[in-house]
């Protein structure tokens, strides 16, 4: 079929199940093509579909090609078409030239564009880094629900939890104790699961990072691992450390680490650097430590989570707030999922 009528197949389809018109493309996107059919119908060149291998051509048929009543409704070709047009809308030049670019196969684009330009939700982003909007039922659970929406428009997360208090913590509202991290952790794991990214395509794909002073971090280290109690685990999330240089002096001198509770002494995830030792090293001279520990303990710790389980991934805070171009906005506290993007985020900025 010309890329025109595909297109038009796509934008009239009716959900046989409640009789709703239900687009899969927009309305802006169908009427360019239309708009421009012959130029972009001469365009592609349907040859290059057999460029595919067998597992290439499985990979897209599976999750990126678009699909009505679950058969197959577009080719490979029509699908980079699409995204050709999603990006550059009614400049037909530069949607044909991303055309041959990526039907020549010198670049792809990254899932999500693949998944959504094009259509009504043109999500293109692949990361996004979030940090706990606040230690409370609140923010725990207004980040959860920005965490399943990006989720579900197949975006992948970076999540920066040192702020949430630790285990047998104080809560003045209920005048009770914290559970710590790993319930709550559970809790993103389940919905991990559950939104998967663009509904079905591929799993949720959270990435946790907690700093190494966090009390509950011997039991962060445990969360994916392949044995122990179902409720102490959180095996569809991938874990992170975002390490401040103090703990790997400690770790190369062999002295003492202090586990604190960030509710008990705040502010250790918002500074970096100098600040943050003086800021670290006056808790524990004031004694709100919960916990000492050996340094070489936690990082055999660290590599034993590591050998079982491929995680914690590990990043370092100082170095990459040394060398951020962001410091002027405030301290950086996680990367993303893939751990290349090293941006700002806080509880109001994605």
């Amino acid at each position: 079929l010309p890329v025109a009528d595909v297109m038009d197949d796509l934008y009239s389809y009716v959900n046989p199940h409640n009789g709703k018109h239900s687009p899969m493309i927009s309305k802006e996107t169908l009427d360019i093509v239309v708009a421009n059919k012959d130029r972009l119908n001469s365009a592609i060149i349907y040859d290059r579909d057999f460029s595919y291998n067998y597992f290439g051509f499985k990979t897209l048929e599976r999750s990126y090609l678009l699909k009505i009543n679950s058969k197959v409704a577009e080719r490979p070709q029509h699908m980079l078409m699409r995204v050709s047009v999603g990006i550059h809308k009614d400049d037909i030049d530069a949607a044909i030239e991303t055309y041959n670019l990526l039907s020549e196969r010198w670049f792809t684009h990254a899932s999500p564009t693949l998944f959504n330009a094009g259509t009504n939700r043109p999500q293109l982003s692949s990361c996004f880094l979030l940090c706990m909007k606040d230690d409370s039922i609140e923010g725990i659970y207004d980040t959860l629900k920005q965490c399943a929406l990006i989720s579900k428009s197949a975006g992948g997360i970076g999540l920066a939890v040192s702020c949430i208090r630790a285990t047998g913590s104080y809560i003045a509202g209920t005048n009770g104790n914290s559970n710590g991290l790993v319930p709550m952790l559970r809790v993103y794991n389940n919905t991990a699961r559950y939104v998967d990214q663009g509904g079905n395509k591929r799993p949720g794909a959270f990435a946790i990072y907690l700093e190494p002073w966090h009390l509950d971090i011997f039991e962060f280290l445990d969360l994916k691992k392949n044995t122990g109690k179902e409720e102490q685990r959180a095996r569809d999330l991938f874990f992170a450390l975002w390490i401040p240089d103090l703990f790997m002096k400690r770790v190369e001198t062999n002295q003492d680490w202090s586990l604190m509770c960030p509710n008990e002494c705040p502010g250790l995830d918002e500074v970096w650097g100098e600040e943050f030792e003086k800021l670290y090293e006056s808790y524990e001279q004031q004694g709100r430590v919960r916990r000492v520990v050996k340094a070489q303990q936690l990082w055999y710790a660290i590599i034993e989570s590591q050998t079982e389980t491929g995680t914690p991934y590990m990043l370092y805070k100082d170095s990459c707030n040394r060398k951020s171009n962001q410091q002027n906005l405030g301290t950086i506290k996680c990367s993303n999922l893939c751990t290349e993007i090293v941006e700002y985020t806080s509880k109001d900025e994605v």
